[in-house]
């Protein structure tokens, strides 16, 4: 933000969370903001004059919610109310939270700000998406500009969470602050940016690699899938958990970033780059920029190219939230924050007559679990029966406070019966209960069935014991866990036959063959995987 604060009014209170946003503009990045917000249980008016913007927002939102589907198991809010609308001024009626996402032209966008900022709520915040423009360009001539800044995101919105906060010479201190506070609830990370300038942070780093890249494919170095490769085999894969700085300080061994410069800063002398010459964008190189694009993406759709994308960035999301100790690592342990925080907003809504209730847990089988056979793959049961175990815990106070606070259950204990099969697409749900329990030990039973027809195609039973995690030695559960869990038994139904049938069974040993004969095949039976 711009140091100059003689020049800036002080902006009205904002509000303490956005109940309502508007999304003025519903293409590619507004259609992302608008799913981004009702993902997160806030009501959006839109307001896009363009005759396809109610198809392109159902798109976008549909590869959202199937993005979400698989990235957490979280419970998420009931997805807000979606509204369209005539006018502006409509729109932004109510809303906390407006974010503007029309084209990039800065004409266009002050005629839009200015009516936006006539008919906003005083208390109201105002963001742009502009990938360039400067904030102070934006403001000229507003009645309120205090309230007014840049919200950069990137795509997709709703899963890339981070957001560049810029304010102008007349944006109100107070107001970056607030967006940064009003963007975390939803899983986003806003960063302000100390000072304006053109482009921003994140542009004029992508813009260098650009250039360069342009460069590389004009002078014939290679064509447009090397450099993709170049990206994506190597350097990228590090990009996505360290960023820049982080990964040269490895490189720089024991001495680090110091050692570093010292041992590459002349380098930055040689003649290796073309970032001070702009390339020539004539018909001929755009022409063969596009030819090779086109063979490269031969039989893949926009949309499809884009549920691809979705689809691995959930997958690297998953795996930066492990991280190298289950606590999460840069925008995977901003994704745990996320989920942690639905955790206690859900326990926070869950009416007092419900709390001792038996909970299930459901999920929809991703592409990524499928096996060879077709079918989801074992490993993928047993994430699902931890899943629901880890529901149940939740559910009697065991969430991830009490685990920092120094206990947790561990499960000592695991038997898996596959009954049916699971395939791609099918929502599964577990439902739970408790077989017995005692100060130490939680005996759990799970039941996975298929929505769509109700057929089980899984059980498992699970013996935990409560652990002190500073020793590793099982200890007693305090008093209020084991209250809640009685209170869980209570509210469950009665155990049926199946679970009275299946609960404690064992693996029968398969009775021997029979010895063979002189002309029979002596070669075991091969054997396949569900």
């Amino acid at each position: 933000m711009d140091s100059s604060a003689s020049s800036k009014a002080a902006a009205a209170p904002s509000p303490a969370r956005i109940a309502r946003a508007a999304c003025i503009g519903g293409g590619v990045i507004g259609g992302g903001w608008v799913a981004r917000f009702l993902l997160a249980g806030i009501d959006v008016a839109v307001f896009d004059p363009h005759p396809d913007a109610r198809r392109i927002v159902a798109e976008v939102l549909a590869n959202a919610e199937a993005a979400y589907g698989a990235l957490t198991d979280a419970p998420l809010p009931k997805r807000g109310a979606l509204t369209f609308h005539e006018t502006i001024a409509e729109a932004v009626a109510g809303a906390d939270w407006i974010q503007e996402s029309v084209p990039e032209r800065i004409d266009l966008k002050r005629r839009i700000l200015a009516e936006i900022d006539a008919a906003a709520r005083p208390d109201a915040l105002i963001g742009s998406s502009t990938s360039g423009l400067l904030p102070s360009d934006l403001q000229a001539g507003l009645s309120h500009p205090e309230r007014v800044f840049v919200a950069h995101p990137y795509n997709p919105v709703y899963l890339l969470p981070l957001v560049e906060i810029v304010g102008g010479r007349m944006t109100a201190p107070q107001v970056v602050g607030d967006a940064v506070r009003l963007l975390a609830p939803m899983g986003m990370k806003g960063v302000p940016i100390a000072r304006e300038i053109d482009a921003f942070v994140g542009d004029r780093l992508l813009e260098a690699l650009w250039r360069e890249a342009l460069w590389l494919i004009k002078d014939g170095i290679c064509d447009v899938e090397t450099l993709d490769d170049v990206i994506r085999y190597s350097f990228g894969l590090r990009w996505a958990q360290m960023g820049l700085f982080q990964t040269y300080r490895i490189a720089g061994g024991e001495a680090g970033m110091r050692h570093f410069l010292g041992q590459f800063g002349p380098a930055l002398k040689w003649p290796w780059t073309k970032l001070t010459d702009v390339v020539d964008l004539d018909d001929a190189l755009i022409d063969e920029i596009a030819a090779q694009s086109d063979a490269q993406n031969e039989g893949l759709s926009i949309r499809r190219l884009e549920q691809i994308r979705d689809r691995n960035l959930v997958g690297i999301l998953q795996a930066l939230k492990a991280g190298d100790d289950g606590r999460g690592w840069g925008a995977g342990k901003l994704l745990a924050d996320f989920e942690k925080r639905l955790e206690s907003r859900a326990a926070a809504e869950r009416p007092a007559a419900d709390a001792g209730a038996p909970r299930s847990h459901s999920v929809r089988v991703a592409p990524s679990w499928i096996d060879y056979n077709g079918h989801m793959t074992e490993h993928r049961y047993l994430q699902i029966l931890g899943d629901a175990t880890d529901h149940v815990l939740r559910g009697i106070g065991v969430d991830l406070a009490y685990v920092e606070a120094g206990a947790s259950y561990y499960t000592v204990e695991s038997h898996l019966c596959h009954l049916g099969e699971a395939k791609l697409g099918d929502t599964i749900t577990a439902e739970s209960r408790v077989l017995s329990f005692d100060g130490k030990r939680l005996h759990l039973f799970h039941r996975v069935a298929r929505a769509g027809d109700g057929a089980v195609v899984a059980t498992g039973e699970h013996m935990l014991l409560h652990v002190d995690r500073a020793s590793g030695r099982a200890a007693p559960a305090p008093e209020t866990i084991l209250k809640r869990i009685a209170a869980l038994v209570v509210a469950q139904p009665a155990d049926d036959l199946q679970t009275r049938t299946a609960a404690g069974r064992a693996i029968r040993p398969a009775a021997p063959p029979p010895p063979p004969t002189a002309d029979q095949d002596t070669a075991p039976p091969s054997s396949t995987r569900g």
